[in-house]
């Protein structure tokens, strides 16, 4: 039996292997939210939406379908806290650490899915890779959890309550998960600019990408005898790309609510709704409003933000920040005539171009393809609120217009098979559709087809 087992394992392809490895973990998330004194006493939960918890913490999303603090103990807190950590860090990555605890040597094959699930391109330094990833995530962790447990102590009445939000918070917001346990996300801190910033500084280093946090510690900590260091391509893009987004968005947000739900609101306070909100929709989900009273101009724009989502290699999920610059470089440099692309004083490769342009349509055609089968199975909401809930789950971001627990059971599993999708990234979602890698020796004529 197991014979049989480990020989269909061995003729799966490593993003099949993945996949099945991010089913697994939904599957022992089940288990473990099923547990008894997991849920506050007298509280029942039906099973699909236990599911649907377990594949948005598995996938850190953070669309619930049920209050997170009326329906799970303090025990339940730190189960979903350890759930949100296999979505987090990977499940190749807890899976490497501790197979390194235990002393085993990581072979070929394990390398090859840990290439896949952080989207690697080489197999050399992963292990070296998923121990300083550990060590980064772990370490902000602890101390935002240090922060913010100290700074709740004027909000609650007992240390204990005060650093167990305090370490919820961190959690969530690194990883960006964007579930809370105060019963209405970061609403209560409105006007508290500290956890604010905190919060944005902790949503930014888990969705920036696992590579840049590397490279900025090497920077700061590791620098060669003469000084210099030089950054990767990828650090480069993803960080001004990153910037570029949470800039523009929250100009956006501040222009287009400037005569609405910022009306009447001082500058300063306008100010974070507009940064935070912005932040967020990288992948975080947390809020300081109920963004069902922005206007729908402004919610179109966040839903484009969650469509992009964070950068590869990070907890976010989307098209990821670099295929978005890569689709603006191509146009931009296809409208000029150039055929290459060129910046940062080095060529892009023509294969992540082509790359880039496949996950941005298979994207669009299956977000646009989900809100017209939702906006048919649950009619009753208005359009703009399917929208968001697609480009949410498609995202892991985990904004809501409220709506999410009020869907059918249909509609909940097409929103499961987003944040899936969305958590295993698209590039393994071709890899599995499309089996393994096939090189023909034969060619056919070549033609050229009117375009445009």
């Amino acid at each position: 039996m197991w014979r049989k087992v480990k020989i269909r394992l061995s003729r799966l392809t490593p993003a099949q292997v993945i996949t099945s490895y991010y089913l697994m973990a939904i599957t022992f998330s089940v288990i473990l939210l099923s547990l008894p004194y997991v849920h506050k006493p007298g509280v029942e939960i039906d099973f699909i939406d236990t599911v649907f918890t377990a594949v948005s913490a598995v996938s850190v999303t953070g669309l619930t379908v049920v209050e997170i603090s009326e329906t799970y103990s303090v025990f339940g807190y730190f189960i979903i806290m350890i759930v949100l950590q296999f979505g987090g860090l990977g499940i190749m990555a807890i899976g490497t650490f501790f197979w390194m605890l235990l002393g085993k040597k990581i072979g070929l094959r394990s390398r090859r899915l840990i290439m896949i699930d952080h989207n690697q391109m080489a197999l050399s330094g992963l292990v070296h890779l998923i121990r300083e990833i550990i060590k980064i995530v772990l370490l902000i962790e602890l101390l935002g959890a240090l922060i913010l447990g100290f700074h709740f102590l004027k909000y609650y009445p007992t240390w204990e309550e005060a650093f167990l939000h305090g370490l919820f918070a961190s959690v969530s917001a690194t990883t960006n998960a964007g579930m809370g346990i105060t019963g209405a996300s970061l609403v209560p801190f409105a006007s508290d600019y500290f956890v604010q910033l905190i919060n944005i500084l902790l949503i930014i280093l888990g969705a920036i990408g696992f590579p840049v946090l590397i490279e900025v510690k090497e920077y700061l900590f590791n620098k060669t005898l003469d000084g210099r260091f030089r950054f990767s391509l990828f650090t480069k893009l993803t960080t001004i790309t990153y910037a570029g987004l949470l800039i523009i968005g929250t100009i956006f947000i501040l222009v287009l609510e400037f005569n609405h739900f910022l009306k009447g609101v001082t500058w300063h306070k306008g100010f974070f709704y507009a940064l935070f909100q912005a932040a967020t929709t990288r992948s975080a989900g947390l809020s300081t409003m109920d963004i069902s009273e922005f206007t729908m101009p402004t919610l179109l724009v966040l839903s484009i933000l969650m469509f992009i989502g964070a950068s590869p290699s990070s907890v976010g999920g989307g098209i990821r920040t670099t295929t978005f610059a890569l689709n603006i470089l191509f146009i931009f440099h296809f409208a000029k005539g150039n055929r290459d692309i060129k910046v940062f004083n080095r060529e892009l490769h023509q294969d992540d171009i082509h790359k880039s342009l496949a996950i941005t349509i298979l994207a669009t055609v299956m977000c646009f393809l989900s809100v017209v089968i939702l906006s048919i199975s649950d009619s009753q909401h208005e359009l703009i609120a399917i929208i968001v809930e697609v480009c949410s789950a498609f995202g892991t971001t985990g904004l809501s217009m409220g709506i999410t627990a009020d869907l059918s059971s249909f509609g909940k599993c097409i929103l499961m098979i987003l944040m899936f999708i969305g958590r295993i990234g698209l590039t393994s979602f071709l890899f599995i559709i499309g089996g393994k890698e096939k090189k023909t020796n034969y060619h056919y004529p070549k033609e050229r087809v009117i375009i445009g």
